[in-house]
């Protein structure tokens, strides 16, 4: 039997969703691993739709799996729900699928949120939930600088050095910043993103709405393929993983 599973975490215990040998923090793929043999009596390994990195979070994350035993959609959810209890993570969904179904190789496009708290207090209620940045930010020059990304481009100016992507090349279908009160919503949706990718254009986003960098020098920073011509890396905790269209 065929499962897709529709999973929601915050990641800030855990060393990504992919497991890390020689690391002492747990990974999400492991904990839903166990939960599924804790369930079904089976070792499997999960499939995903996208691999998230430490103390980044998901709204919306999809994986796939195989069991020999049929479980319905509601015990599969109540189940794997009771065995993570004592975890950050919550499965959402449950489908049965063909065969044929891969989490990762099917996904047509994939969406992620960065979330900025936009104040000089401490987070209190947001802490590990979000990037607190203390300086105003200009959002309009923000907005006018994330244009130029919109399309296909070589985006190694926001690679991570150690990407295992083949090629710098990606399409990136959207980015929309939205500002309701304090919080500050960037929203990104493409096929598929390099490593940090996500989290360099808004380390640059912020330079640029603190004035270090301006707007019109976006277009440069893209054509110079150059990783150390851009901004900051973002912190992971303002990251979610919203979800994946099939």
């Amino acid at each position: 039997m065929h499962y897709k599973l529709t999973i929601e975490y915050d990641g800030t215990r855990y060393c990504g969703m992919q497991r890390q040998f020689g690391i002492v923090q747990k990974s999400i793929e492991e904990v839903v691993e166990k939960a599924i043999f804790s369930l079904a009596q089976e070792e499997v390994r999960i499939i995903s739709s996208g691999r998230t990195d430490a103390g980044v979070h998901a709204l919306g994350q999809v994986v796939n799996f195989t069991l020999q035993k049929k479980f319905s959609e509601h015990t599969m959810v109540a189940g794997l729900n009771n065995y993570l209890r004592e975890e950050d993570v919550a499965i959402l969904s449950c489908e049965l699928v063909d065969e044929n179904f891969h989490a990762r190789f099917l996904s047509k496009k994939r969406h992620y949120r960065y979330r900025i708290i936009n104040r000089y207090p401490q987070l209190v209620l947001e802490k590990n939930r979000a990037w607190q940045v203390a300086r105003d930010l200009d959002i309009k020059a923000m907005r006018q600088a994330a244009e130029c990304l919109i399309g296909q481009h070589d985006f190694s100016s926001f690679r991570d050095s150690e990407c295992q992507s083949s090629q710098p090349i990606k399409t990136l279908d959207k980015i929309e910043i939205t500002q309701i009160g304090e919080e500050i919503r960037i929203d990104f949706s493409a096929k598929s993103f390099l490593h940090h990718m996500v989290r360099n254009i808004v380390g640059t986003l912020v330079y640029v709405g603190i004035g270090k960098i301006g707007a019109e020098e976006m277009k440069n920073i893209l054509e110079a393929k150059d990783r150390t011509k851009s901004g900051p890396n973002a912190p992971a905790c303002g990251l979610y993983f919203m979800g994946v269209d099939y």
